[in-house]
């Protein structure tokens, strides 16, 4: 089993972050990990993506074109990386700052309201784990302790306090994301 992710949005929204969980979870489960960002200069609000690839292979390279999964959170991202899902991949989007749906028919589209819910969560900074606990909804590579052990591993110990409010929100994007197509 190998997959291969990109997870694409602006600066700020926990991009990197989700994919450096993604990618300690998959160590905790004894995977073969790559973990490959890449962002602009701007610190907030530029474009942010990151590759992951989780495998209980090798992995030949970090450098991807197509990718199996694509998890989008603005239009940017969107229009740069819809058509690198392969045929029978999944797209996962958040639309708060989408315009233009995904339109592509041969690939399975879910949508999770993660902006929406971290407001009704009063948590906006669970935004990102909101999204991540769609994916493992989907896509259960991962297991939700490893992911929890994954958020202790890559958050600072004096955020540690905030790791219950985290996995509430993994939960919850668990229970809000819905298929499109």
């Amino acid at each position: 089993m190998t997959e291969e992710i990109i997870i694409a949005g602006f600066g700020g929204q926990g991009i990197l972050s989700m994919g450096k969980i993604m990618a300690y979870s998959g160590v905790m489960q004894d995977m073969e990990v790559s973990w490959m960002p890449s962002y602009g200069p701007e610190m907030r609000g530029g474009t942010a993506n990151v590759t992951v690839i989780l495998s209980d292979e090798k992995i030949s390279s970090p450098i991807l074109r197509q990718f199996d999964t694509a998890i989008i959170l603005n239009q940017q991202s969107l229009d740069k990386f819809e058509d690198s899902v392969k045929k029978g991949g999944i797209i996962i989007y958040d639309s708060h700052g989408i315009v233009r749906h995904p339109g592509r028919s041969d690939v399975s589209v879910y949508h999770v309201n993660a902006m929406e819910e971290a407001g009704k969560m009063n948590s906006p900074k669970t935004f990102n784990m909101i999204v991540l606990g769609a994916y493992l909804k989907i896509r259960p590579v991962l297991s939700l302790e490893n992911v929890v052990k994954g958020l202790e591993k890559s958050l600072p110990e004096r955020y540690h306090n905030l790791i219950p409010d985290n996995e509430k929100a993994l939960k919850r994007g668990m229970e809000t994301v819905s298929r499109i197509s």
